[in-house]
């Protein structure tokens, strides 16, 4: 019997050692290894590939291989993150089975603006905000303090202590900042006061809520210090904020607000089409949770974010690495293999 034959896919290593997201590339080659050996174990044929800027050599080695399912990692090339949604966009053109959130719903949370405005005419909870393409603002209708973010970006990209801003003068010269170094849209959302929460929903088959990670800030840190996940907060190892932020993998809820987050985060989930897994990061005041954004394919990593989130509900990285496998091979079943495994004429 031929075994099912799996390709992984992954970003292509192009950074120099001495770029600030050189260390986070290579430990996506961890994440690589660990599936790939996880895959094996359990009998199925497994390749690997790295997607460089031209995706000619996805669309080749998809023919060439004419693997049965894509085991999706790639997060997008390092000098256009956006990337990432135009690999799902081949993948599904070529009619070829993968893992993960599809085309549609990258697109989606990857306009953090846009998925809030579908938040609000679905009657999710989500802090008041306002868009900047360019230019300064005169007046700031939102209740300072707001905090500032570039609008298309991912991993806390653009998001430090100076994205939270106290007044117009200060508001100004982020927006400006922001549209300088990742361009526009920016997005300015009203900073909510309170804990702030993420909870990881995965398909194992049927959708199940995980228990929630709450981010621990530090107690004491200074006048100077916002309770923000920052990029450096979520990726810097060393940094004042890295190694001052904790997380609690079972976030202890009282249980009006347990069945809020349970509600609010299925239906943001549904609402933008997620597929196997994601996450809904939340900030709560007063009991009341506002929905931050919606993550599609999160960190997969088994020492990161979403293998904790499978450890407190009770799975494994190993476990649910097969289960995407499976979910992908089911949702194949049908497709005619020729509209991905024809080799282009001449």
């Amino acid at each position: 019997m031929t075994r099912q034959h799996v390709l992984v896919l992954h970003n292509e290593l192009i950074l120099p050692e001495d770029h600030p997201d050189y260390v986070s590339e290579i430990e996506l080659m961890d994440n690589v290894e660990a599936v790939s050996d996880v895959l094996a174990k359990e009998g199925y044929r497994v390749t690997t590939l790295g997607v460089p800027n031209d995706p000619q050599k996805l669309i080749d080695c998809i023919r060439d291989h004419q693997p049965d399912v894509v085991f999706n990692l790639y997060e997008g090339s390092a000098t256009n993150n956006a990337t990432e949604l135009y690999a799902a966009g081949i993948m599904e053109w070529l009619g070829v089975p993968y893992t993960g959130c599809p085309f549609h719903t990258l697109v989606l949370a990857r306009s953090k603006h846009l998925a809030k405005r579908l938040f609000l005419a679905e009657g999710l909870p989500t802090a008041p905000f306002l868009v900047v393409d360019e230019g300064h603002l005169t007046k700031c209708p939102l209740q300072f303090p707001v905090i500032v973010k570039p609008s298309a970006q991912d991993a806390s990209l653009g998001v430090e202590q100076a994205s939270v801003v106290r007044d117009l003068e200060a508001l100004n010269r982020r927006i400006d900042y922001v549209l300088e170094q990742f361009g526009g849209p920016v997005m300015v959302e009203e900073f909510i006061h309170g804990r702030e929460l993420t909870v990881a929903l995965v398909e194992v088959p049927e959708l199940r809520l995980l228990p929630g990670t709450e981010v621990i800030f530090p107690s004491d840190p200074g006048p100077d210090y916002w309770p923000i996940l920052s990029y450096d907060a979520k990726w810097t190892k060393g940094s004042p904020e890295f190694e001052t932020t904790d997380y609690h993998f079972k976030a202890e809820l009282t249980s009006e607000l347990a069945e809020k987050i349970d509600r609010y985060s299925r239906q943001a989930y549904r609402l933008l089409g997620c597929r196997d897994y994601a996450r809904v990061d939340f900030r709560i005041r007063e009991d009341e949770p506002y929905i931050l954004e919606v993550n599609p394919n999160p960190d997969f990593a088994p020492d990161r974010g979403m293998s904790n989130n499978l450890w407190a509900g009770g799975l494994t990285h190993e476990g649910f690495t097969v289960q995407l496998v499976r979910n992908a091979l089911r949702r194949g079943r049908g497709i005619p293999p020729a509209r991905y495994r024809e080799r282009q004429a001449g």
